[in-house]
């Protein structure tokens, strides 16, 4: 599957074909390459604007079915399926990236119809194995895959470093103690959740559990708690974002965005609580000021 809106995938040299080895460092000053491994969203393209105003060159290519930048973007410089690990890895090697960020949202695979080239079908016992064990273990695995190869990982908030949750309050209001007790309660659902690798955020409100954040995302989540409280009149309860703790923070840390203030305020709630330094926040100053148009606080914690 192409886009007609991006450049086409240059064919790899015959260099990419040779032995493995390190991708290059840094040399007389200049930066190591970023290369991003983009999936849909918004966080690639803030990648690559992050790099373009610190002066860094940046590489992407774009998973079908799950990045679709907008013509006027073209951030894309190939294409290829998340099972073509050989294309993948050709591309960004073929670029110069020394280091390498898997940014975006990604549609957990259908490995019985999975587009896969001669790397994917080496590595697709080891992948399938990983992700029998949860999403965590899979991510670990693809981590894993990058760094055999010679690559470096790093995180989006590593390039993102504006874009982490502060701790105390974004806009004009805090916590109160009316939330106190849901907060509590939050902490003990999402931190549950966590150990058996299931989601990183719940809905609590009036000591009640809404909602838990499963395969759908927050939006979604947020949406379905919107539904069941249809016709409430009183803001209460909060949204609650924390990573797992033995998540791999480098390619799935917690995101909130002024989608998620909007959902957030739909839902009926008082507010949003993210955990502070280990969450990205989509639009700093949007966030807050639409937090507190709606009459919402969203506050980092520190955990």
């Amino acid at each position: 599957m192409w886009s007609p809106s991006c450049r086409p995938i240059p064919r790899a040299p015959s260099c990419c074909r040779a032995p493995i080895v390190a991708a290059p460092e840094a040399v007389a000053g200049r930066a190591v390459r970023l290369g991003i491994v983009a999936g849909g969203g918004d966080l690639p393209v803030r990648l690559v604007a992050a790099c373009q105003r610190q002066g860094r060159p940046v590489t992407v290519v774009g998973l079908t079915g799950s990045a679709a930048p907008r013509p006027d973007e073209g951030i894309a410089d190939g294409w290829a399926s998340i099972g073509e690990v050989g294309k993948i890895l050709a591309l960004l090697r073929a670029a110069g990236c020394g280091e390498v960020v898997m940014a975006g949202n990604v549609a957990r695979p259908d490995f019985a119809t999975l587009r896969l080239d001669w790397k994917g079908i080496r590595l697709l016992p080891r992948v399938v194995a990983a992700a029998r064990k949860g999403d965590d273990n899979l991510l670990k695995c693809l981590v894993e895959v990058f760094e055999e190869e010679g690559f470096r990982v790093t995180g989006a908030d590593q390039v993102l470093d504006d874009h982490l949750m502060p701790a105390g309050p974004l806009g004009r209001l805090g916590l109160t103690a009316e939330v106190t007790a849901d907060l509590e309660r939050a902490i003990e659902v999402v931190e549950a959740l966590g150990r058996v690798d299931v989601g990183q955020g719940a809905v609590v409100a009036d000591g009640d559990v809404l909602a838990i954040e499963a395969k759908e995302g927050t939006d979604r989540m947020l949406a379905r708690v919107a539904e069941l409280r249809a016709g409430w009149e009183r803001r209460a309860g909060l949204l609650l974002k924390l990573p797992k703790h033995q998540q791999e923070r480098r390619v799935d840390m917690p995101v909130i965005g002024i989608a998620t203030v909007e959902g957030a305020a739909a839902a009926g709630l008082a507010g949003i609580v993210a955990a502070a330094g280990a969450t990205l926040v989509m639009d700093r100053a949007g966030v807050a000021a639409r937090a507190d148009a709606l009459g919402l606080f969203v506050v980092g914690i520190s955990r």
